[in-house]
């Protein structure tokens, strides 16, 4: 039993970390930040608030619903670009299957 549970925390231990890369939006172009986030699947994108400059916003945004939870569904999204003030992106959103329609989405 002890021989099993020190391989399984080698096992652990010796797993590749997989983090998230994180990336200032408004220092890209909207074609740019959709590449990282399609290259990459899952990217965090951050961008300073347009009526408080000193807040900085951000938000995960993903490839394909492949990369949200099981109760949530890739809808566009929009993040300020250093070419475009809405920059269209999928982020993962709830979405509520006691409503009886699975595509319905709420804000």
């Amino acid at each position: 039993m002890k021989a099993v549970l020190a391989a399984l925390s080698l096992v652990l231990v010796s797993a590749e970390a997989h983090a998230i890369s994180r990336y200032n939006s408004q220092s890209m172009s909207c074609a740019e930040a959709k590449a990282v986030v399609r290259e990459e699947g899952a990217a965090i994108l951050r961008w300073r608030s347009a009526r408080n400059p000193t807040l900085p916003l951000y938000g995960r945004f993903v490839r394909d619903d492949s990369y949200c939870s099981g109760l949530e569904r890739a809808r566009t999204s929009f993040v300020p670009t250093k070419d475009r003030s809405a920059c269209a992106v999928y982020e993962c959103k709830p979405y509520y299957p006691e409503d009886g329609n699975f595509l319905l989405f709420r804000n």
